[in-house]
């Protein structure tokens, strides 16, 4: 895969309509973050088995030469989420589709809100909001050309989607599935965009969008509340990180699995295996997700309940201790149970070296499936990862915030280098930060043979009972015979380039100013340059 170079401004997203958007903006002398709400809003049209205004999002923004900041846009559980209330309606599980899945805010307008703020206070955000939200709103009205990745998960998920409210008025055709390339329509989406560039992105929480969205929550039977919306703000908080030897890498905070991203890095950075690719790469890298993920699990919650601060597993001396523990001869048993997602990354930088790294989410394809018919606007199942076990980790309640798969990433290099980069995937988001990042930065490969290159997941998927290691047909089947025979459960998928790896991108800006950048064959995006 080709890595696109520039000396102005760069967008790159699994969509290349998204793409274009924010460069547009970019173009006319905009600043990257508000390329991103261009970027933002039109993924969510043209991409909407992934990603939805009724999600949540996390940015990283850097300005030149400062550390970045985090700006958490995740909504919390409305006040009918209680685990009395599902209890009582029979509920042993929280169900993953229906209004019942649909129980936090959506907090991803918010953030587009509190990100323009940010942009006026660097003598940016001049840009209005009805020429950011203009792309999105023409191809809701106009319609989009429906992707591969599209028709064939509403092809699978069908039947628990079908009859979920409003899903099949807006994403099935005559009753049937849209095929790759036909034409569909999302009027009442365009006209909710078209109402908020106009009004102000406040309006989904505070104003006539708010109402409407209160309205339909409450008559589908969502545990949301119009109370629920009018209460949430996005926010910024200070960013995790970890220092490596070529560099600091960033990462958001809980309840995102930032925290496992860092560990693995960390872990990874104090083997002997950088520079190395083929079977050190994949053993380091999958050993120490193993350790990020046991420690995830025990600590990844809503900031205020997590039992350690998570700056503990990121000091020199702890991942110097654990590390060590890893063998580079053989592969640590794994019953792990993975956690699912579908989701968007995109990342952005302008002229002026303001970089952004963004995630926007639904958590499953289609969120909770149901789409509120007066807005047009699909709503997250993002709370389906919460436990009516009271004394679990993630147990439900009112005004708590979910465990989030997503974490955008982006790194400060010894060399003057920033590296915005991310994934979508779940599960196997920290996974491929790392691949990329180590082939990249470690071993040296362009932007677009890093993201290009075959990669692997560790962990069971939703519907499968393995957890196996996963691994893109491309590999070496010496490299898969050497995992085999250190212990590594290993299952080679016939794909050479799977979905279930990821939608990964990056953004490399030198000292002097020019970018090199590339998003993933694996979707349907790419860059696009000022």
């Amino acid at each position: 895969m080709d890595t696109i170079t520039s000396s102005g401004g760069m967008v790159v997203a699994p969509h290349q309509a998204a793409a274009q958007a924010g460069a547009d903006i970019l173009a006319e002398g905009g600043s990257a973050i508000e390329a991103m709400i261009a970027a933002a809003s039109t993924i969510a049209v043209v991409y909407p088995h992934m990603n939805a205004i009724g999600g949540d999002g996390f940015w990283l923004i850097a300005e030149p030469g400062k550390d970045p900041k985090a700006l958490v846009a995740c909504g919390s559980a409305g006040a009918g989420a209680t685990i009395e209330a599902y209890n009582d309606a029979g509920f042993g599980v929280i169900p993953t589709r229906g209004p019942r899945a649909a129980l936090t805010v959506a907090g991803t307008v918010g953030g587009w809100a509190k990100a323009k703020e940010a942009a006026r206070a660097i003598g940016a955000g001049r840009i209005p909001d009805t020429e950011l939200l203009a792309a999105a709103v023409r191809h809701a009205k106009e319609g989009i050309r429906v992707t591969r990745s599209q028709a064939a998960l509403t092809e699978e998920k069908l039947d628990e989607l079908k009859d979920q409210p409003g899903f099949a008025d807006v994403f099935l055709i005559d009753g049937k599935v849209p095929a790759e390339g036909a034409l569909l329509k999302q009027e009442r989406l365009a006209d909710t965009l078209g109402h908020l560039g106009h009004e102000g992105f406040e309006e989904f929480y505070r104003g006539d969008v708010a109402s409407a969205i209160a309205d339909d929550l409450e008559r589908i039977g969502s545990p949301v509340t119009r109370r629920d919306l009018e209460t949430y703000e996005a926010r910024f908080k200070d960013p995790l990180k970890v220092d490596l030897k070529c560099g600091t890498v960033f990462n958001a905070p809980p309840p995102t699995q930032g925290l496992a991203s860092l560990i693995i890095l960390g872990l990874y950075d104090r083997l002997s295996a950088n520079g190395r690719e083929g079977y050190d790469l994949v053993h380091g890298l999958v050993e120490a997700t193993k350790r990020a993920f046991l420690v995830r699990d025990r600590v990844v919650t809503d900031p205020m309940r997590v039992p350690e601060p998570p700056k503990n597993f990121l000091t020199k001396d702890w991942l110097d201790e654990t590390a060590a523990k890893i063998d580079m001869g053989r592969a640590l048993d794994w019953p792990h149970v993975a956690k699912p997602g579908d989701t968007i990354w995109m990342g952005a930088v302008d002229a002026r070296g303001v970089s952004v790294s963004f995630i926007q989410s639904i958590y499953w394809e289609f969120g909770s499936g149901c789409v509120l018919p007066k807005t047009g606007i699909t709503w997250q199942n993002r709370g389906a990862s919460f436990s009516l076990h009271p004394e679990a980790l993630n147990a439900l309640e009112p005004g708590r915030q979910p465990f989030h798969t997503l974490n955008p990433a982006m790194a400060r290099l010894n060399d003057g280098r920033t590296v915005t980069y991310g994934t979508m995937g779940g599960e196997g988001q920290p996974q491929t930060q790392a691949a990329i990042f180590a082939r990249h930065v470690l071993n040296g490969m362009p932007v677009g043979e890093a993201i290009d290159a075959p990669r692997w997941l560790l962990g069971r998927t939703w519907g499968d009972e393995t957890t196996a290691l996963r691994l893109e047909g491309r590999f070496d089947p010496d490299l898969v015979r050497s995992l085999e025979r250190v212990g590594h459960e290993v299952v080679q998928i016939a794909e050479h380039y799977s979905d279930t790896m990821g939608h990964a991108g990056m953004i490399v800006r030198n000292r002097q100013g020019g970018l090199e950048g590339a998003h993933d064959p694996r979707a349907d995006g790419g860059a696009a340059v000022a």
